[in-house]
C-alpha cells in the first residue's frame, strides 16, 4: 500500500492576483482584495488568477494572458468543465489544449486580453 505522507516541508502554492480595472481600462496589481463567503472580489475590476507558471523568461502568467509562440497569439483561461488551466490560438479559439509548465517554458508573455481589446 502508497500512503500519501505530508511533508514537514509542505509549502502551500501562492495565490495571486492581478485585476483589470473596468472603469480606468488598466491592468494593476491589488493591495487588497474583498472576500464574502469564501469568495473574491474586487468591486469593477476582473480578477485574473496566476496560474503558477512562468514565460521562458521568468515572467508570470495570469489568466487570460495573451502569450507568443513565433507570431501565433495565444490566450490561458481557466476551464471550468475541466477544472484545469488551457490554452488556444486566438485565431482557432475552439482548439484547447492543457497549458502546462513544458509549454509555458516555450511561450513569451505579450499582454492579457484586456489590453488588447479595441486594438484589433
Amino acid at each position: 500500500k502508497t500512503y500519501f505522507m505530508v511533508s514537514t516541508d509542505f509549502k502551500p502554492r501562492k495565490i495571486k492576483f492581478k485585476a483589470w480595472d473596468k472603469e480606468a481600462r488598466l491592468l494593476m496589481r491589488l493591495n487588497s482584495i474583498e472576500c464574502q463567503k469564501g469568495e473574491l472580489f474586487k468591486k469593477d475590476h476582473i480578477l485574473l488568477q496566476f496560474t503558477g507558471l512562468l514565460d521562458k523568461e521568468g515572467e508570470e502568467i495570469y489568466d487570460r494572458d495573451v502569450l507568443l509562440i513565433h507570431y501565433e497569439k495565444f490566450m490561458v483561461f481557466w476551464n471550468e468543465e475541466k477544472n484545469g488551466w488551457f490554452f488556444s490560438s486566438i485565431e482557432k479559439p475552439g482548439m484547447q489544449e492543457p497549458f502546462l509548465g513544458n509549454m509555458a517554458e516555450k511561450m513569451k508573455r505579450f499582454c492579457s486580453y484586456f489590453e488588447l481589446q479595441g486594438k484589433w
